[in-house]
């Protein structure tokens, strides 16, 4: 890819994560699905944020944690994400800045998003998130310039639910396309999928040239029961569709051609929070790198086995250390 100011850059929900360890009890109590997203309203996150116990604060969001990711593998990045003038806003800021990330959006009058991220002894997370500053986010808060000298654009899912933002999205396609680079898409979660089904088969088709899936956002997508039948699908209708599948490692299609990257081994599984955030970090910069689909995947699984070995969805170590092991 040709040189440019930004290798990626990410646009999705500027929230602030709160993780905490629960034991399954506390999910049944509070009528949680294990290992889902759920949208609540802010008063439904104050009670059970008072009700969780002990956390650890920090920015995230899914394409702000690989874009967090990226930043540590060395790569040159921005974020474009709604916060508000409150406190949790000053916290993303700082936070997502202080790792180099260019992020330069203006703040709203809503509140700052905030995901209660719940980590049950096996490791599984489940997240309920207010959306906050991310639901009034527009085609007007798109940066221009930022998209403009971007090798890659990478467009969070969870930020598809916003009606604005997905003519936001597709304004940020054009955007991205018209200045010679590269449209990335995540998925983000079947449940998200599921309540847009016929704009993200639009986008797909017609808006990225990248996609990134897990299996069951990849059988929601075509509604189908068997991976092998989506994975054809996905890889008929776009440029690069990139399939995760836990410990069964990934496959890559490229023009329909499949590339299948083994996973990388963990001793144990602490917190799979962020693991495909990191995959496509990892990913992502291996692409804009011009490396092989073969580096680009062995790179996000180690990235994304980093992730899962500690609690939280950011690196504790330069992931640059981890680019000669690929």
């Amino acid at each position: 890819m040709e040189n440019r100011e930004y290798d990626v850059v990410g646009i999705g929900n500027a929230v602030v994560d709160v993780i905490a360890r629960v034991e399954d009890s506390f999910l049944s109590k509070h009528d949680l699905q294990k290992g889902f997203m759920q949208l609540i309203e802010e008063d439904a996150i104050e009670n059970l944020y008072s009700d969780m116990g002990p956390a650890t604060e920090r920015s995230g969001g899914s394409v702000a944690n690989s874009i967090a990711g990226l930043a540590s593998f060395g790569a040159k990045v921005g974020f474009i994400g709604k916060v508000g003038h409150d406190q949790f806003g000053e916290v993303f800021r700082h936070d997502i800045t202080s790792l180099g990330v260019a992020f330069e959006t203006p703040s709203g009058d809503i509140g700052t998003g905030r995901c209660l991220v719940m980590v049950t002894p096996d490791g599984e997370r489940t997240m309920s998130t207010f959306i906050g500053a991310g639901t009034g986010f527009t085609a007007a808060d798109l940066s221009k310039d930022m998209i403009g000298k971007a090798k890659i654009v990478f467009l969070e899912g969870y930020l598809f639910d916003q009606p604005e933002a997905k003519k936001a999205f597709h304004e940020a396609a054009r955007m991205t396309r018209e200045a010679g680079g590269k449209v990335a898409l995540s998925l983000s979660d079947a449940f998200c999928v599921d309540r847009h089904r016929d704009d993200f088969l639009k986008l797909v088709k017609e808006g990225a040239d990248i996609v990134f899936a897990n299996e069951k956002e990849a059988t929601a997508l075509y509604e189908v029961n068997d991976f092998d039948d989506a994975a054809k699908s996905m890889a008929a209708d776009c440029e690069l569709a990139v399939l995760t599948r836990s410990e069964d490692g990934s496959m890559v299609f490229a023009d329909g051609n499949p590339v299948t990257i083994p996973p990388e081994h963990v001793e144990k599984v602490v917190d799979v929070t962020g693991a495909g955030d990191l995959y496509a970090a990892g990913f992502l910069y291996g692409l804009s790198r011009g490396e092989t689909l073969e580096s680009c995947g062995r790179l996000g699984s180690l990235a994304a086995a980093e992730i899962i070995s500690h609690l939280g969805a950011r690196p504790e170590i330069s992931l640059r250390t981890l680019v000669n092991r690929a």
